[in-house]
């Protein structure tokens, strides 16, 4: 295992979002099946970390930007930093839905139709912002999300307001189109890309990375969907914590691929650079670690050791005696035994 190459590939976004969803769901179900008595306020705590990270990041990013005009024109500074602002404004919105839905939980102040209001703000936003990052070949995950779910999101506004009586069922109708679509386009895209002769390896190694990272997320979250659609109906008793199990392991799992994801802005924090770099640079001391390479060998059979070559001193051939026939005397002719 080489770390050096573990850290390159580092996606410490993603991480911050694996790990922020993760705990916000442990603390969800605990807060709804009564196992904890704290306020909402703290159960949302971990999206408030993730949204003060994103915030206190594109600020840093953004008097970096100020102050330093000559950093600019360093690779994609400008494409880097509108990116910057797409996200800021998508998580902007998102801040405030999660602020009126905590609210609301608390004291039930406004209708959930207000409540999701943001999230409906956020699909012509997200489809813009989609088209752009195609047209610069930027991956835009969260801009996908929020895009593709707005009809998900007025179906669970509706139902929480009584304003429609269908089943939990029906409401996650596109939830189960959408699931069913990304496992067709999964399976057929990465039949393509393993039959591509021109594909290099590493766009076959970041396609696995991808391919797998979408397979942990939709076979435990349909799982988690149908056992959650099932208690909200009544039709089974379980606790919380064992029904979105499902969910903690595809966020479990996620959390390593994130080691594996490349596309980070570098102007986050105004550091320019790959994380791997940066975190090289503030602390020199894992530099000792970064060229280590691990090679693990079964206990068994010892490592395979190096052969040295022993040369060997070619052999002499013997020296012939001439025989001289002009005196008609004959000479035996003698043999002479060279040493080892």
């Amino acid at each position: 295992m080489n770390l050096k190459n573990l850290f390159q590939d580092f996606n410490p976004g993603n991480f911050v979002i694996y790990l922020s969803l993760l705990l916000f769901t442990i603390l969800f179900a605990l807060k709804g099946d009564g196992y904890i008595t704290c306020s909402w306020w703290l159960v949302f705590l971990p999206l408030w970390i993730w949204k003060c990270l994103v915030f206190s990041g594109a600020t840093i990013a953004g008097l970096v930007w100020w102050r330093h005009p000559e950093y600019r024109i360093e690779g994609e500074g400008y494409v880097d930093m509108k990116a910057i602002i797409i996200s800021v404004a998508l998580h902007s919105l998102v801040f405030i839905f999660e602020v009126l839905a905590c609210d609301n939980l608390e004291s039930h102040h406004n209708v959930w139709l207000v409540v999701f209001m943001p999230l409906f703000m956020t699909a012509p936003i997200s489809i813009a912002a989609c088209v752009w990052g195609f047209k610069h070949d930027r991956g835009l995950e969260f801009e996908t999300i929020c895009s593709i779910n707005i009809l998900q999101f007025v179906f669970i506004s509706l139902k929480l307001d009584m304003f429609i009586t269908w089943s939990w069922a029906i409401v996650f109708i596109p939830m189960w189109i959408l699931m069913g679509l990304l496992c067709m386009v999964d399976v057929i895209w990465s039949i393509l890309i393993f039959r591509a002769t021109e594909t290099m390896p590493e766009q076959r190694r970041a396609h696995m990375m991808a391919a797998f990272a979408r397979a942990t997320l939709v076979v435990p979250l349909l799982t988690f969907e149908i056992l959650f659609v099932n208690w909200l109906e009544g039709v089974n008793d379980y606790p919380l914590p064992a029904i979105f199990s499902p969910l903690y392991l595809s966020l479990v799992v996620l959390l390593p691929t994130s080691f594996g994801q490349r596309g980070n802005n570098q102007w986050w924090f105004g550091i320019r650079k790959d994380f791997c770099s940066f975190l090289l640079e503030v602390c020199p001391c894992l530099q000792e670690y970064g060229n280590i390479t691990y090679t693990l060998h079964p206990v068994d059979t010892p490592p395979e050791t190096e052969q040295i070559p022993v040369r060997t001193l070619p052999t002499p051939a013997p020296t012939p005696i001439i025989i001289n026939t002009s005196s008609g005397k004959h000479v035996m002719p003698a043999t002479i035994d060279m040493p080892d």
